[in-house]
C-alpha cells in the first residue's frame, strides 16, 4: 500500500518513462544541431514525416478509406522532395512540392476533410523548412537553434513546475484545462534567463534586445501549444499520438517549438534573407 502523501509506484513509472525519453530527445536534437548538414535535415524529415502521419489519423478518426491512404502517401512524397530541396539550400523550389503536396492533399481528402489535408501537408512542411533554414545561417544558425530550444524548453519545463506549484485562474480552460496564468508567467521568465544565457555564452546579441526575442518567442510557443491543443480537442484526441513514451506524441512535443521556430524564420527571412536568417531573427 502507498502511504499517504507519497506517490504512487504507477506515477513514478510514468514520470521515469517522461524524463527518460525527453533526455533522449534532447540529446537527438541537440547532436544533430551540432553536426548540423544532413544529419540536421534528417531528424527534421522524420519529424515531419511523423508529425504528417499523427494529423492524419487525427483527421481520418475511424474511417480508413482509399482517399484517406491517397492522401498520407501524397502527402508523404511531397514532403520528402521539400526537405531534398530543403538540405539542398534551394529554399525557393521547396515551396513548390510544399503547395504541390498541400493541393493533391486536400482534393484527395475525403469530403469534409479537404481543408485539414491541405493544412497537415503545410504544418508538417514547417517542420523540416523552418529549422533547416535558420541552421543554414554560417555565422549563428546552430545558435539559433540552440537558442529556440532553451526558450520554448524552459517555457515548457518551468511553465509545468509552476503551474503544478502556484496553481490559480486558468489561462484558457476550455481549450487547456490544465494550463495556468502563474504557469505562464513563470514559463515566460525563465524563457527570458535560458535565451539570455545562451546568447551570453555565444557573445551574441544585446542584453535587452535578447531578453524581447525571448520573451516574445516564450508566448508564442505557448500560443503554439494552445492551438494544438484546440485541434486535438476538435478531433476528440487526447494525444496526438503514442509514440514517445510518457509524452504522447511528436504534436504534443513539437507544437510550441514549431510556432517559436516557424516565427523565428519568417522574421529572420523579413530581415536578413535566406543567408543571414538567423541573424535575422537574433541580432537587433
Amino acid at each position: 500500500m502507498t502511504e499517504p502523501g507519497s506517490a504512487s509506484p504507477v506515477a513514478i513509472g510514468e514520470l521515469g518513462k517522461r524524463v527518460l525519453s525527453g533526455i533522449v530527445l534532447a540529446a537527438l536534437a541537440i547532436g544533430t544541431a551540432v553536426f548540423g548538414g544532413w544529419t540536421f535535415v534528417l531528424l527534421w524529415t522524420v519529424a515531419a514525416l511523423g508529425v504528417f502521419w499523427e494529423w492524419w489519423a487525427m483527421a481520418r478518426g475511424a474511417t480508413l478509406a482509399r482517399s484517406n491512404v491517397a492522401m498520407l502517401a501524397v502527402g508523404a512524397v511531397a514532403l520528402l522532395f521539400v526537405a531534398a530541396a530543403a538540405g539542398s539550400g534551394a529554399f525557393a523550389i521547396a515551396l513548390v512540392p510544399l503547395a504541390a503536396g498541400a493541393i493533391a492533399a486536400g482534393v484527395l481528402a475525403a469530403p469534409g476533410q479537404r481543408a485539414w489535408g491541405a493544412a497537415g501537408v503545410l504544418y508538417s512542411g514547417s517542420v523540416v523548412l523552418a529549422p533547416v533554414l535558420l541552421r543554414r545561417d554560417g555565422e549563428l544558425g546552430l545558435v539559433a537553434i540552440l537558442f529556440l530550444f532553451a526558450v520554448v524548453w524552459a517555457t515548457d519545463i518551468l511553465g509545468y513546475v509552476v503551474g503544478r506549484a502556484v496553481g490559480g485562474p486558468k489561462l484558457a480552460a476550455r481549450i487547456s484545462p490544465n494550463k495556468t496564468w502563474s504557469g505562464t508567467c513563470g514559463g515566460a521568465f525563465a524563457a527570458v534567463a535560458a535565451g539570455v544565457a545562451v546568447m551570453g555564452g555565444a557573445g551574441a546579441g544585446v542584453l535587452m534586445a535578447t531578453a524581447c526575442v525571448a520573451l516574445v518567442l516564450s508566448i508564442v510557443s505557448q500560443a503554439g501549444d494552445l492551438i494544438e491543443s484546440a485541434i486535438k480537442r476538435r478531433f476528440g484526441v487526447k494525444d496526438a499520438s503514442h509514440v514517445i513514451p510518457g509524452h504522447g506524441g511528436l504534436m504534443d512535443r513539437l507544437d510550441g517549438f514549431l510556432a517559436a521556430t516557424g516565427v523565428a524564420a519568417l522574421v529572420g527571412l523579413a530581415r536578413g534573407g535566406v543567408d543571414a536568417c538567423a541573424r535575422g531573427f537574433l541580432l537587433w
